[in-house]
């Protein structure tokens, strides 16, 4: 018997020229990093693509899959192969205001703000809309006095990121540029390990935090060791979706081409 040949791990575009073919000409893949984080921002890569880009760049897969180095030899790759990309930021002042979820929806609209095209869908990884707020949903988008929805329409994908080359390209972009911001900001804070960790819970970072204690760029509305604010109990571990306040300052994306 002829073994089959087993079908192909890597993203390609054939989701994505499924749906141009529907007629979704501009498309944009969409993923985050950072959820999970304890400290530093929640930042959303976006990679546009028309018909006629060809395949993504050899090696474009799912950042958690990739090494460092390669996450950063495919930037300019990605970059000159989109149409066009960005990356938005909320921070942990953000996140402890308005909850994880607005704070995805807010990095999500700066990058979409970014971009100097308006996408006819956006691809997002996982199976929850967070990009299109809640009441932009279905027929509430277009009642009362709204001129309509803010956000482009949404598809949602599990693992996109392993299947979509937008999508995976654009968690390359986030998350290289997550992680040089936490390197950055480890240099003002040695004692947590960020240059490594990047912000997440690794052993030394946590161990940190019970010695020392947070500082300003701790999401202080996450369960960390030995603190307690009152008051926050709502949001912590930070899945309330609370709506965006005028007042939150801006937080900057990248520039675009």
């Amino acid at each position: 018997m002829v073994a089959r040949p087993t079908p192909s791990k890597k993203p390609s575009l054939r989701v994505e020229r499924a749906l141009q073919r529907s007629g979704h000409r501009l498309l944009a893949g969409m993923d985050e990093v950072g959820r999970g984080a304890l400290a530093g921002p929640v930042s959303v890569g976006v990679v546009v693509i028309d018909e006629t880009v060809r395949s993504a760049p050899v090696g474009v897969k799912d950042s958690k899959l990739l090494t460092e180095r390669a996450r950063k030899g495919l930037v300019p790759r990605i970059q000159r192969w989109a149409v066009a990309y960005a990356v938005g930021h909320a921070g942990p002042d953000e996140i402890d205001a308005i909850g994880i979820m607005a704070a995805l929806r807010l990095a999500g609209t700066r990058a979409l703000d970014s971009l100097g095209v308006v996408p006819d869908l956006v691809i997002l990884d996982g199976n929850h809309d967070w990009l299109t707020a809640p009441g932009e949903v279905g027929l509430l988008a277009f009642s009362g006095d709204a001129a309509g929805p803010s956000t482009p329409p949404v598809t949602t994908m599990i693992k996109a990121d392993m299947k979509c080359s937008s999508v995976a390209a654009a968690s390359v972009l986030a998350k290289v540029e997550r992680d040089d911001l936490m390197v950055g900001l480890a240099a003002d804070h040695p004692a947590y390990g960020w240059a490594l960790n990047k912000g997440y819970a690794a052993p030394e970072h946590m161990d940190a935090i019970t010695r020392l204690g947070p500082c300003e760029l701790h999401r202080r509305s996450w369960r960390l060791p030995g603190v307690h604010e009152p008051g926050l109990d709502g949001v912590l571990n930070g899945m309330t979706d609370l709506p965006v306040p005028a007042s939150v300052p801006e937080q900057t994306a990248t520039t675009v081409r």
